[in-house]
C-alpha cells in the first residue's frame, strides 16, 4: 500500500502557523509553504515592515527559501500553499519559479491576482501554467486576517482616545 501524503488541509494548517508568526511580529498574517513530494522544502511569512522590503511577502520568502534549499530557482512539481490569494507580484514569482500547483485559503477582493481582482494565471501568453485551487481552510484563513485588522483598528482607536484626552 503506497504511503499516504499529507493533505492540502495539513499544509494549509502549516501556512496558518506561519501566518501567526507574522502577526506576532506586527505583520499582516500571511503564511506560505512550498511542498515537493510530500515534504516541506520552503516556508515564509509576511515581513515587509520588519524587513523594510516591499517584496517580502510570504510567497516570495517561501519561494526563495525553497529555491535555496533545492539549489534551483525552478521548482516544477512543487505546490505552494498560502493563506491569502496572491497579488500580481507573487503570481509573477510563482510562474517564474515554475510552481506546478498553487493552493490558497482566503480570497483577496482588492488585490487578489488569481480569481478576485485579476485572473493573471489565465493569461494566454504565460510560458508556464499553474494549477490553482482556492478555498482550502478559507474560513480559518479569512478569520486570521479579519481578526488582525480588527485588533489593529481597535489599537489605533485606543491610541487616538488616549492622545485626545491629554489636550
Amino acid at each position: 500500500m503506497p504511503e499516504q501524503l499529507p493533505s492540502d488541509e495539513h499544509w494549509m494548517g502549516r501556512a496558518l502557523e506561519l501566518a501567526a508568526q507574522a502577526a506576532g511580529q506586527g505583520e499582516v498574517p500571511v503564511g506560505a509553504v512550498v511542498v515537493l513530494e510530500g515534504r516541506e522544502i520552503g516556508a515564509g511569512f509576511n515581513a515587509p515592515i520588519s524587513g523594510c522590503d516591499p517584496t517580502a511577502h510570504a510567497e516570495i520568502r517561501a519561494l526563495r527559501d525553497a529555491a535555496a534549499r533545492v539549489g534551483n530557482y525552478r521548482l516544477s512539481g512543487a505546490t505552494l500553499y498560502v493563506t491569502l490569494e496572491p497579488c500580481t507580484m507573487c503570481v509573477g514569482a510563482i510562474v517564474h519559479s515554475r510552481i506546478s500547483r498553487l493552493v490558497f485559503g482566503a480570497t483577496e477582493p482588492k488585490a487578489g491576482a488569481v480569481e478576485s481582482a485579476r485572473r493573471t494565471l489565465e493569461e494566454p501568453r504565460l510560458n508556464w501554467m499553474v494549477e490553482a485551487v482556492s478555498g482550502v481552510l478559507a474560513d480559518q484563513c479569512s478569520k486570521t486576517i479579519s481578526d488582525f485588522f480588527s485588533r489593529r483598528r481597535r489599537e489605533i482607536r485606543q491610541r487616538r482616545e488616549q492622545t485626545s484626552g491629554k489636550e
